[in-house]
């Protein structure tokens, strides 16, 4: 599971960067809109909001389980919770592609509606 979350989480980054590409921005922009978008918080809170399958929950709760030792800002809980939308993310890309996509219209249509700097 740990590799599939180490593997979800260069993924999502991948996109998070491809989705804010445009309009150009300065190097800082584009980092803190990415940050902001990575951050363990966001990607916790994110997971709440998708429409996943029974195997799909159950791979994100085994993943969540698998987190390993939790950053000092971070509460376990939330580490967790990351982890496990990672680890959804890292399996999809190798298995169900179409879905991954499916799941980052999702994703990316929730960060929108609450993103102002777009």
């Amino acid at each position: 599971m740990s590799a599939l979350a180490y593997l979800g989480d260069a993924v999502y980054e991948m996109q998070i960067r491809l989705h804010y590409l445009l309009p150009p921005r300065t190097a800082k922009q584009y980092h803190q809109l990415v940050v902001n978008q990575v951050r363990a918080e966001q990607q916790a809170n994110l997971l709440e909001k998708l429409d996943l399958t029974e195997s799909e929950s159950d791979l994100v709760r085994r993943g969540r389980n698998a987190a390993g030792s939790t950053p000092r800002k971070v509460s376990p809980h939330i580490y967790q919770k990351a982890t496990g939308l990672e680890a959804l993310i890292g399996y999809l890309y190798l298995t169900n592609p179409d879905r991954l996509d499916q799941i980052f219209i999702q994703l990316i249509s929730y960060i929108d509606a609450n993103d102002n700097s777009t």
